[in-house]
């Protein structure tokens, strides 16, 4: 498998909160059949110690923590969006609203501006961050599959980048939409699908 660049490539952690990927999130119930099935938390961990230890860039997009009154009078807004549930996901000084312990960035990490939807690149400056950088190629990880990882994948598609998904290091809320992801919709506009370990071998 061809190495990469690592001066040209980021890796992007979406969305690594405690309401996801720990036992007692609000979500954790949830995803938690395919979080522990594709082993995401030790995936992303892996995936973080070795680009750290080759030097890529580490970025993270995380969505805004929520708090009352976010989303009100917003114009066509989902039932189903995060800012409309009574669940108050990612809540603003929340545990929940924290990433996952182990999932921490570290000195010489970027995080992005939070984004409001799914997309990590729309009304944030993720792609500056990355311009800034001289960063053509990205590798994506993180929540939710069919959601925000599959948005931001797209949005970097149409930006000029190179994308790369790593299957195994994304969950979601059942296992049809990591198959949605994975094998129907990723293929049709992504550039290279991996797992964590073929990733990991490429560096």
């Amino acid at each position: 498998m061809e190495a990469l660049q690592y001066n040209k490539t980021a890796l992007i952690v979406i969305d690594p909160f405690n309401d996801f990927l720990s036992e007692g999130g609000k979500l954790w119930d949830t995803v938690k059949e395919t979080v522990i099935g594709n082993n995401v938390v030790s995936n992303l961990k892996k995936i973080l110690t070795e680009c750290r230890k080759k030097q890529l860039q580490i970025i993270y997009a995380p969505h805004r923590k929520t708090q009352k009154g976010d989303y009100l009078n917003w114009n066509f807004l989902s039932p189903s969006h995060l800012g409309s549930s009574n669940l108050n996901l990612f809540e603003n000084n929340s545990w929940g609203g924290e990433f996952h312990p182990e999932l921490q960035p570290q000195e010489g990490d970027l995080i992005a501006q939070n984004h409001w939807t799914a997309s990590g690149f729309a009304n944030t400056d993720l792609d500056f961050l990355l311009k800034q950088h001289g960063i053509n190629k990205i590798v994506i990880a993180g929540m939710r599959a069919n959601t925000c990882v599959d948005s931001t994948a797209r949005y970097g598609v149409e930006l000029g980048y190179h994308i790369t998904l790593i299957k195994d290091a994304i969950g979601a809320f059942n296992w049809e939409e990591i198959k949605a992801t994975v094998e129907t919709n990723f293929p049709h506009y992504g550039h290279r699908l991996v797992s964590t370990q073929e990733f990991i071998n490429s560096l």
